[in-house]
C-alpha cells in the first residue's frame, strides 16, 4: 500500500537544464509507475530547488496519468530534489485534497506518508488549538505540521523529523523536503518499508527498490526505527535516539526490464509464464558440495531444528494457501504437526508457541503488517522464525531467524501467480531440508524428491502452452456470476486459491471447498448450469482419494452443474462425467498444486479481461499490505 519514491541529484545547471534522464521530476515519476502495482487512488509530488522561496508541488485524485496530465498543463520548475507518492486511501476519502504530498509552514516544507499515526486526533486537537488550519482530513497533514515545527526551532530537517517521530503512535515510513534545503531528503521508518537506493552524485529513497532500479542496482536496507539523510553525494542513518546507525547494502538481482511487461498483455499474463523460471531459480544452488540442502541465511543450530515438536505457518492471502500445500508435504516427510494460522488472528488468541515452536512466515513482499507483527509475538514467545520472502531487504527476513528467498524476480500485478508457485516450491525445499536435518529421510530418498522437483518447471510450460483451450472457456463464461471450486488433500487449497483469483479479478461469487464437504451443506448451492471447478487427485496416488472426487464430479453433474475439471494426462475416468478437462502432466500427488494451480490463474486472468477489467490492479486491492 501506498508508493514513495525520494530524489536527490546534481545541482541545475546555469542553463536551468539538466540531465533528462536525471531530472528529480521524472525520476520521482517514473518511480511512482514502477510502484503503481502496490494499489493507489491518487498521486503527488514535491520539487525543491535553489532559490526557491516555497515547494513546487501538484497532487490528484485517480490513477497516474490524472497527476501527469495535470503537470503538462501546469509545469513545475527544474529541481534538485524530489518527493512522490501513490496513496491508498486511509483517513480521508481519495480526493486531490487528500492526495500526499502534504504542505506546511507556508508551503515551504512537504511531507509524504505511508501508515497509520493513531495518535493523529490528539496531535491535531493540539495544532487547532495552536492556530493551525487543516487543508485535508488526513492524519499525514498532521505529521507534516509537527515536523515544521520541529524544523522551525532547530533549522535542521534530520533533528526535526527525529523530534516529530518520538510524538507519533503507530507505523509509518515518512519522507520530507524542505525549501530552505534543496539538496537534501529526509526519511525515517517504523514498521513500514523504506530502502536506499546508492547511485553517482544521486541517491534514492522508496518503498521498495522498483522505484529506482531504472537507475541504480545498489541498495542499502533500513532497520526498524531509523532516519536516513540523503544528499546528492552522501547516505547518512541515525536511529530514533540519535545514535549513529548502519543500514546493510546489497546489489539488487534484477533489472528494470523485468519490472516491464516484456510484449505481454498484461503484468498478470507476463508473470504467468514466468513461472517455469521462478520455479527453477528457486530451486537453484540449494546443494551444498556434500550433496546436503542448504537455505539462503540461517541463525539456527541444526540441533534445535531436531528439537522442535511443532511448526505454525503464519501468512495472509494466496500465501496462506500455498503454507496449507506446505503442511501436507511437511508433515509427510518429517512426521511434525504443522499448523496454518492467517496472521492478523495469530497473535489475538494468545497461541500456544515455545522455543520448541518453528514458526514459518510466508510473504511475497516481505513488507506484510500482519505477518510481520506474528513474527514478532512469536519471537517474543521464544519460538524460532524461519521466513519465506521474495524481497531482499525487507524487513520480515531481517527480523527472522533464518530465511529462504524464493528468487522469484519481480511480481507486479497484484493478483499473485508466480509468488504463489515459488513459495510451494521454497515450501517443499523446506520439507526436504527439515527431513535431512531431522533424519526423517535417507540421502538418496532426499535426491529423488529434489530431482521430481526439479522436472516441474517443464511441466509448468506444458500447462501454459495448453493454456488456450482454458482460455477459450472462460471467453464463454462471460455471464457467470457464481463459480464453485473443489479438492481433496493438496487440491483443496489449490481450489481456495482458485476461488480467490476469481474474486480478485472477475468480482464475482466463487468460493474453495473440501470436496468431502460438499454433502455436508455446499452441495445446496448447485444449480442448473453452475461452473464447477474440480481438481482430481493422479489415479496413481496413494491417498485412494480419486474415486472419491470422480463420485463428486458425478454428484454435482447429476445436479445440473458445468463440471471443469483438472486432471492429469490419461486418467480415462474422468472422461465421461466432466464438460470440460483441462489437462496437466503427471507428477507426484505432493507437486501436483504446482501444475493444477497454472489453468485456475489463466482462467481468471482471461474471464476478468472478457469483462473488460484491469487484471494488473483490480479494484480496492493492494499488491502490499502494510498496515492492519
Amino acid at each position: 500500500m501506498c508508493g514513495i519514491v525520494g530524489y536527490v541529484g546534481k545541482a541545475v545547471a546555469p542553463d536551468n537544464k539538466v540531465s533528462p534522464s536525471h531530472r528529480p521530476q521524472e525520476v520521482v515519476l517514473e518511480g511512482l509507475r514502477r510502484l503503481e502495482y502496490r494499489g493507489y487512488d491518487s498521486a503527488g509530488i514535491a520539487l525543491a530547488a535553489p532559490g526557491m522561496t516555497e515547494l513546487a508541488s501538484a497532487k490528484k485524485a485517480g490513477k497516474l496519468t490524472n497527476l501527469k496530465n495535470e503537470i503538462l498543463q501546469n509545469p513545475l520548475p527544474e529541481a534538485t530534489a524530489a518527493i512522490g507518492h501513490t496513496r491508498w486511501a486511509t483517513h480521508g476519502g481519495p480526493t486531490d485534497r487528500n492526495a500526499h504530498p502534504h504542505l506546511a509552514d507556508n508551503g515551504r516544507l512537504a511531507v509524504i506518508h505511508n501508515g497509520i499515526i493513531e495518535n493523529f486526533a490528539e496531535l491535531k486537537a493540539e495544532l487547532v488549538e495552536a492556530g493551525v488550519t487543516f487543508l485535508s482530513d488526513t492524519d499525514t497533514e498532521v505529521a507534516a505540521h509537527i515536523i515544521a515545527r520541529c524544523y522551525k526551532g532547530t533549522e535542521d530537517l534530520t533533528e526535526a523529523m527525529r523530534l516529530a517521530v518520538g510524538r507519533f503512535r503507530g507505523t509509518f515510513t515518512l519522507l520530507a523536503v524542505a525549501a530552505e534545503d534543496p539538496t537534501t531528503v529526509v526519511g525515517a521508518r517504523h514498521d513500514s518499508p523504506l530502502v536506499v537506493g546508492l547511485g553517482d552524485g544521486e541517491n534514492f529513497l522508496g518503498s521498495d527498490v522498483a522505484a529506482f532500479v531504472a537507475y541504480t542496482k545498489d541498495a542499502m536496507e533500513l532497520e526498524q526505527d531509523q532516519i536516513v539523510t540523503i544528499t546528492p553525494t552522501s547516505v547518512n542513518v541515525i536511529n530514533f535516539d540519535g545514535t549513529p546507525g548502519k543500514g546493510k547494502t546489497y546489489a539488487v538481482d534484477w533489472d528494470a526490464e523485468a519490472g516491464d511487461k516484456g510484449g505481454f498483455a498484461s503484468y498478470m499474463d507476463k508473470e504467468i509464464h514466468e513461472q517455469p523460471q521462478a520455479i527453477a531459480d528457486t530451486l537453484r544452488g540449494r546443494v551444498d558440495a556434500n550433496g546436503a540442502l542448504q537455505l539462503d541465511e540461517v541463525s539456527i543450530d541444526e540441533s534445535v531444528f531436531r528439537a522442535i515438536d511443532q511448526i505454525i505457518v503464519i501468512a495472509c492471502g494466496t500465501a496462506a494457501y500455498a503454507g496449507q500445500v506446505a503442511r501436507y508435504a511437511i508433515e509427510h516427510w518429517c512426521r511434525i504437526p504443522v499448523e496454518i494460522e492467517l496472521a492478523h488472528e495469530f497473535r489475538y488468541r494468545d497461541p500456544i508457541v515455545n522455543e520448541k515452536t518453528l514458526v514459518v512466515a510466508i510473504s511475497q513482499s516481505g513488507e506484510t503488517m500482519d505477518t510481520l507483527m506474528a513474527v514478532r509475538h512469536a519471537r517474543e514467545q521464544g519460538a524460532k522464525v524461519l521466513s519465506i520472502v521474495n524481497a531482499q531487504g525487507s524487513t520480515i527476513p531481517r527480523e527472522s531467524d533464518a530465511v529462504l528467498y524464493t528468487h522469484a524476480g519481480p511480481e507486479i500485478a497484484v493478483a499473485s501467480t508466480k509468488a504463489f508457485t515459488a513459495q510451494i516450491t521454497a515450501a517443499y525445499l523446506l520439507g526436504m531440508y527439515l527431513a535431512q536435518v531431522r533424519g526423517n529421510k535417507f540421502p538418496d530418498e532426499i535426491d529423488s524428491l529434489l530431482s521430481a522437483l526439479k522436472a516441474i518447471p517443464a511441466k509448468v510450460q506444458t500447462v501454459i502452452e495448453r493454456g488456450e483451450y482454458v482460455k477459450a472457456t472462460a471467453r464463454s463464461m462471460k455471464s457467470a456470476d457464481s463459480v464453485l471450486f473443489l479438492g481433496r488433500h493438496v487440491g483443496y487449497p489449490v481450489a481456495m486459491e482458485g476461488a480467490l483469483k476469481l474474486k480478485e479479478l472477475a468480482y464475482i461469487h466463487a468460493e474453495g471447498f473440501a470436496a468431502g464437504e460438499l454433502k455436508h451443506g455446499p452441495i445446496a448451492l448447485i444449480d442448473e448450469g453452475l461452473p464447477v471447478f474440480i481438481i482430481v487427485p493422479s489415479p496413481r496416488s496413494r491417498t485412494g482419494l480419486h474415486s472419491k472426487v470422480v463420485s463428486n464430479i458425478q454428484e454435482v453433474r447429476a445436479r445440473g452443474a458445468r463440471t471443469l475439471v483438472i486432471a492429469e494426462d490419461g486418467d480415462d475416468a474422468v472422461r465421461q462425467f466432466a464438460d470440460e478437462i483441462f489437462w496437466i502432466p503427471n507428477c507426484p500427488t505432493l507437486m501436483q498444486p504446482l501444475l493444477a494451480a497454472i489453468p485456475l490463474q489463466i482462467f481468471a486472468m482471461e474471464l476478468a479481461t472478457t469483462k473488460g477489467l484491469d487484471v494488473d490492479q483490480p479494484r480496492n486491492l493492494a499488491k502490499s499490505v502494510t498496515v492492519e
